[in-house]
């Protein structure tokens, strides 16, 4: 990192957004690497200063979708992050965001102004990261692994239709632990969190399994554990 001279006379907001999905049976986030100082060559979070006259979230719509090419996902505000040096630039203060896709939906297009756009695991963060974005992803995280024990924000990790082999693989891999397949299978019917639709997947060397979708609309709270 070079040293830079201070830009900003005056506070800046800022959003950062750790955009979270499971590939490859881990958990892992979408961070951009960056072109220009302070942190040439650093990777770090999509996100960039909110307007004088828009919204945060508007902010964080704009940027996601100038960054990072991408303009539907699921949104939830995490902290603030306001250390003084935490921005070499001067002072800016980030509204964190987790962001959460299913890895099919998410299609990654970095734009011009950085090099390059990919997902790395979140027990595999680079080095080379910047400002404090290692902690906001670290937040990101730990907000994931706590909610999906009380409510139904898995439903932003999976597909339209899955097989419940599908989902405990999904909850064992945000959580690092392995489930029961029997208890978990009874489990999910009796929060009723799950629908099933009556359909069974084709094709493979598998026995065809039932598929099923999330039950209702929204977010709302279930009795995991």
């Amino acid at each position: 990192m070079k040293n830079t001279t201070k830009q900003f006379k005056h506070t800046i907001v800022a959003i950062d957004v750790a955009i979270v999905t499971i590939e490859g049976n881990e958990l892992q986030v979408a961070l951009i690497q960056l072109k220009n100082e302070p942190f040439k060559n650093y990777w770090a979070l999509p996100g960039g200063m909110v307007g004088s006259e828009e919204s945060i979230k508007d902010a964080v719509s704009r940027h996601i979708k100038m960054k990072a090419g991408i303009s539907k996902i699921h949104l939830e505000q995490l902290y603030t992050f306001g250390e003084v040096d935490r921005d070499p630039r001067g002072r800016i203060v980030s509204v964190g965001y987790l962001a959460l896709s299913p890895v099919e939906k998410l299609k990654l297009k970095a734009s011009e102004e950085y090099s390059n756009i990919k997902l790395f695991k979140v027990n595999a963060i680079p080095s080379k990261i910047a400002y404090d974005h290692k902690e906001i992803i670290k937040v990101a995280i730990t907000r994931l692994r706590s909610k999906v024990v009380y409510t139904n924000i898995v439903r932003y990790l999976m597909p339209d239709e899955f097989t419940l082999t599908d989902l405990q693989r999904i909850y064992e891999v945000i959580l690092g632990r392995e489930f029961d397949k029997r208890n978990f299978r009874k489990k999910m019917m009796v929060i009723k969190m799950i629908t099933d639709t009556k359909r069974k997947t084709s094709g493979g060397a598998h026995r065809p399994a039932s598929l099923y979708r999330f039950s209702g609309k929204g977010d709302y709270k279930i009795d995991f554990i």
